[in-house]
């Protein structure tokens, strides 16, 4: 896949609503390795915070490449997302700006890489790394494609990102929800049996929580289904 606009049309395409994040990142990195000539290999690696990781890839030899360098903490799929700049490896035996992880990626068989950043309303994400057994496989036409690419990715990835982020926001919400309830229940006996305010009867819980080292939640649903209060005295 060269052409952009059917690049353009897959990634569009990319459904990401019920479906766990690291499905749909496998889907667009093989896109991107597709529409990538010489990428024999191809992985995104996210930045949260000071932690590197790979989300996804396609072929072992991105996964062991990005690992590499994680160990190390430094590397140009790293600092391409740390610098929002890319990152050309034209002979990975010979590059010396990374000596021992070049050094070691040549001798897995890394002959050359390509690492862009994944650019997002003036941030970075992360990194879009391809990679090829041979040197030499990434000149400048391949590079001014695998921006574009990258910048394609770095909308989906986002997305992606955003929608299994706000699954997560609404599950703990209804956890919350759920524990509220139940704690609130909880209160109702408690007040019920000792003739206490709801606020008394709330310092009930959270004093049987601490005593006991076990969360609120578990207290409450606790005296709720049995009708003991964990550590009260009998």
């Amino acid at each position: 896949m060269t052409d952009l606009s059917e690049l353009h049309r897959a990634l569009a395409a990319v459904l990401t609503a019920d479906r766990a994040l690291d499905e749909v990142l496998d889907e667009i990195v093989g896109l991107a390795r597709k529409a990538l000539p010489g990428a024999e290999s191809v992985s995104i690696t996210l930045l949260r915070g000071d932690k590197a990781f790979t989300a996804a890839h396609d072929g072992q030899m991105a996964l062991d490449a990005d690992e590499m360098q994680y160990e190390r903490g430094y590397g140009p799929c790293m600092d391409a997302g740390r610098a929002g700049q890319a990152f050309i490896v034209e002979d990975m035996a010979t590059d010396e700006r990374w000596p021992d992880y070049s050094r070691r990626a040549a001798e897995a068989g890394v002959g050359s890489s390509m690492s862009l950043p994944l650019p997002v309303q003036g941030r970075s994400l992360g990194g879009l790394n391809c990679y090829s057994s041979r040197p030499g496989a990434f000149g400048e036409e391949e590079v001014a494609l695998g921006r574009e690419v990258a910048t394609w990715v770095a909308i989906a990835v986002a997305n992606a990102d955003a929608h299994a982020r706000s699954a997560e926001d609404a599950e703990n919400m209804r956890r919350a929800m759920v524990s509220r309830a139940v704690i609130e229940q909880a209160k109702g006996v408690l007040v019920e049996r000792h003739k206490i305010t709801p606020e008394q009867a709330f310092t009930l819980l959270t004093r049987s929580s601490q005593h006991t080292n076990v969360k609120l939640r578990e207290v409450a649903e606790e005296l709720v289904t049995t009708g003991v209060l964990r550590g009260a005295v009998r």
